[in-house]
């Protein structure tokens, strides 16, 4: 195998598979890099055995020649050598593999040589059937994941949780994630040929949206017995999917309430995150909310160690009961009103130990759900 290409290009891709690679892994093959080079484009592929990141350069791109194949072939390289190698080279890069597996990489002067390992050895990618597709906007489905993948669980004791539960009709994706004290759920409309429900790690969707960023409009999404698979033109994840059942969380969303508001959602976030400067001291990060008069609410915390801290913020509308006095997870709510785009939210009391119930106005295909802590 012999090939030149780009140094920006390949250092790019050895860094977006290196995101699968773990250098813990007890299979050594897993620790590199496979590179394949075929007659009109290279294939990086990194892996863990949960995930599998897999980057195509082709010859061209924007019209710039950035690619040169010479012979065709495959080798399996130590990820950590070659991030750093060419991490540190600044021109070109020539990279020639001999029968025995023997990888020099040469840069103006400079030459490394490094011992690679057998592509056979290396595992398969999983086989997926094209005929069963869903296509989805780029950005959507990144918006989704961001909405939702925060609220899964850090604990591995409900393995099922860690994850984001998508939910496949024809008309529609539905994603939802909890750790049992909170919950956040968003729809979207598509167009599908696949049903289903799938739990899928919250850590491969967060690498995916960092994968995706700047790839093209449109993203393909299949699914196979045990592995859930997004790609690109250029750029693909197989994640493998979480065993178990998810809890039925739609029967937690309250149908009525005894007091509702409508705040500034921008301002109803620095009032909450001013707030949470003294409330670390606290297990459950314990801000106090409570309605003044059915104009104005209260926003406070305090630290026996360091003091008090509150405010007062105007209510845009108001209805139900004004007496209400509530203590919530601060940074809970902060990341809930972190992904909220729109300009107003409206939060849904249905009691001081029940629930809040937070949705953006004009927006109804996303909500949250916070527990109340005890103070």
């Amino acid at each position: 195998m012999e090939f030149m290409i780009n140094h920006e290009c390949f250092y790019k891709a050895i860094s977006d598979v290196s995101k699968a690679v773990s250098p813990k892994t007890p299979f050594p093959i897993l620790t590199g890099i496979k590179i394949t080079a075929n007659n009109d484009y290279l294939i990086l592929v990194g892996s863990n055995s949960d995930i599998v990141i897999q980057k195509v350069i082709p010859m061209m791109i924007n019209g710039v020649k950035i690619l040169e194949i010479y012979h065709t072939g495959s080798v399996v390289i130590s990820a950590k050598y070659l991030s750093e190698i060419v991490r540190k080279l600044s021109d070109k890069i020539h990279i020639k593999v001999s029968e025995k597996q023997l990888v020099t990489i040469q840069s103006d002067e400079i030459v490394t040589q490094l011992n690679g390992f057998n592509s056979n050895e290396y595992p398969s990618l999983p086989s997926i059937d094209e005929a069963k597709i869903i296509r989805i906007h780029r950005d959507e489905l990144i918006d989704m994941i961001k909405q939702t993948a925060f609220a899964a669980s850090k604990s591995e004791s409900r393995p099922a949780l860690t994850g984001v539960n998508m939910t496949f009709t024809e008309k529609r994706l539905t994603c939802s994630a909890t750790n049992s004290h909170r919950l956040a759920l968003r729809d979207l409309a598509i167009k599908s040929n696949i049903t289903g429900s799938y739990i899928v790690p919250s850590s491969s969707l967060n690498d995916l949206t960092k994968l995706m960023d700047n790839e093209s409009d449109e993203l393909n999404i299949f699914l196979t017995e045990r592995h859930i698979v997004f790609n690109s033109k250029t750029v693909s994840l197989f994640s493998r999917l979480i065993e178990g059942n998810y809890p039925n969380v739609s029967g937690l969303i309250p149908n009525q309430s005894k007091t509702t508001i409508t705040m500034n959602t921008k301002q109803l976030l620095e009032g909450i995150d001013r707030a949470s400067l003294f409330a670390s001291e606290w297990k459950n990060n314990n801000v106090h909310i409570e309605i003044q008069d059915g104009t104005k609410i209260g926003i406070s915390s305090t630290s026996s160690e360091v003091g008090k801290i509150e405010e007062t913020q105007y209510i845009r509308s108001f209805k139900g009961e004004t007496d209400l006095s509530i203590s919530l997870n601060g940074s809970f709510l902060m990341d809930a009103l972190k992904v909220i785009k729109e300009e107003e939210v409206r939060l849904s009391f249905c009691g001081s130990m029940r629930p809040v119930l937070i949705e953006p106005i004009g927006n109804s295909n996303y909500l949250h759900l916070i527990s109340p802590v005890r103070s």
